[in-house]
């Protein structure tokens, strides 16, 4: 069955007055039922202005665009202050099949973020009996980034990166889109054909400048994310490198017209190996 308007959900406490709530978005039922669930909202006490080092954050998150599709990958590091609190964190997530995200900043708003996310759009799909188009999912994350804003104002900031297969685009080879946010919830579709955010991203941006015109297809795409990781970590120490001695790498996922798909770790791993080689052999210079 499909709703076309907004209809009176039940009050959830006795004598509350009903409030309309778009039955498609889930992200909206939840503010209005339970809005101790949403992200900002499980921080608790940690919301505070003096609290900013004390929960873990995570960068940096890179994405850019090949013919036929987008590549989105991220580092695993999540720093606490000073301090390295997680070495194998998951900042990219495939969040239907043809978008994904990364999400940078405060790390349990971040991944609460993600997975919040995947379910208003499978939430959507099966109320209205349609997947939402890409721009409908794009307005849908920037509702999400833009209620966090009061946080976002006490230093828990956590924008996130999408990427996603415009599926009503006829031209394939250019239907990639990269969309980057604000922590006001605006955004912008990026042109450039790459784009990142982070603590690294300043590096990680310089290094896909570089690089960029190598990109002919999805591998090559990969690699030069991974080169882009690995630049940003070696300025940023927010940002994790390849770790060889533990075996943690980078995460990525890849986006076609086959949908999107999570880029095997011995893929990843390889890859590593072979810009440390060759940085080894340059002696550091990219």
């Amino acid at each position: 069955m499909t709703w076309h308007e907004n209809l009176s959900f039940p009050k959830s406490l006795p004598g509350a007055p009903a409030v309309a709530v778009d039955l498609s978005s889930f992200s909206d039922l939840l503010r209005r039922q339970s809005p101790d669930l949403l992200p900002a909202a499980r921080l608790g006490d940690a919301l505070n202005p003096t609290a900013t080092n004390v929960v873990p954050h995570g960068t940096t998150i890179v994405a850019l665009k090949y013919p036929g599709g987008v590549v989105i990958a991220g580092d695993r590091r999540a720093t606490q202050g000073n301090m390295i609190a997680v070495r194998d964190v998951q900042k990219v997530h495939i969040t239907d099949d043809y978008t994904a995200t990364g999400i940078a900043g405060t790390a349990a708003i971040a991944v609460e973020f993600a997975r919040l996310y995947a379910v208003e759009l499978e939430h959507y799909e099966k109320v209205e009996g349609v997947p939402l188009t890409f721009r409908g999912k794009v307005n849908r994350l920037a509702t999400m980034v833009r209620g966090n804003l009061g946080a976002a104002l006490q230093g828990f900031v956590a924008l996130p990166l999408l990427v996603g297969f415009d599926v009503d685009d006829p031209d394939t080879e250019n239907a990639g889109r990269i969309v980057s946010f604000d922590a006001a919830g605006g955004w912008n579709l990026e042109e450039e054909g790459y784009q990142s955010v982070g603590s690294g991203s300043l590096f990680a941006k310089a290094s896909i400048k570089k690089l960029y015109l190598q990109v002919t297809d999805a591998d090559s795409a990969l690699r030069v994310a991974i080169e882009a990781l690995y630049d940003a970590a070696d300025d940023d120490s927010a940002t994790g490198g390849p770790d060889l001695v533990r075996g943690i790498y980078p995460t990525a996922v890849t986006i076609g017209v086959e949908g999107a798909e999570e880029v095997a770790e011995a893929r990843i791993a390889e890859l590593a190996r072979e810009v440390i080689a060759s940085r080894t052999a340059t002696k550091g210079d990219g």
